[in-house]
């Protein structure tokens, strides 16, 4: 139970944080896509870089347990089903997450995202044989791969480079890029919307 309460408590945080930031306001998230306002963009990818940071440093310094990293296969159908991801995002204005965001925020039109994404959730279980047959989702480069090996993990690593120093140095590097973006790279300033 305090494991469920504990999830609870971080996904409503984690809510407020990304509400607070804009991302449940897809005008936001068109500037971002539009390159004419990339303050999202860079609170994502600081959020990316100071998670691996304190992810991989703490398993250097033996923190956090490596036996907790989950690294998901790799096959054809994450790129396609990333593609279709991306598409939806554009042009709804929402991803997943920040889509129940918007729908516990009050947003009308998240509901009917939320809705869309439920029916082609159910369009893909009713398709599956179809698309395990494709060959879509056999494993490609071995599967669950990391591109460095990390000491102590399960996982096999595409270099021969150490994963947690891998780990740390991209997510500094994530870390600066939030840093160097500019606020917008075309056109005007965006005229973002309010939250309905």
């Amino acid at each position: 139970m305090t494991t469920i309460l504990l999830a609870l408590v971080i996904g409503a945080a984690f809510g407020a944080v990304l509400d607070r930031v804009g991302a449940s306001n897809p005008s936001f998230i068109g500037a971002m896509l539009n390159l004419t306002n990339l303050n999202l963009a860079k609170s994502i990818v600081l959020a990316i870089g100071v998670g691996s940071v304190l992810m991989f440093g703490g398993q250097m310094l033996g923190l956090v347990d490596v036996g907790h990293m989950s690294v998901k296969a790799a096959y054809g159908g994450v790129f396609l089903g990333g593609l279709l991801l991306g598409a939806g995002w554009a042009l709804s204005g929402f991803c997943p997450g920040t889509g129940v965001v918007a729908a516990a925020s009050g947003r009308k039109d998240a509901l009917f995202f939320i809705a869309g994404g439920l029916l082609g959730v159910a369009a893909y279980m009713v398709t599956y044989p179809a698309w395990k047959s494709s060959g879509l989702l056999d494993a490609i480069a071995g599967g669950k791969v990391t591109l460095g090996a990390v000491p102590g993990a399960k996982y096999d690593g595409l270099t021969a480079l150490p994963g947690d120093i891998l780990g740390l140095v991209l997510g500094l590097g994530f870390v600066a890029l939030a840093f160097a973006l500019p606020e917008r790279l075309t056109g005007a300033p965006a005229q973002v919307q309010p939250a309905e």
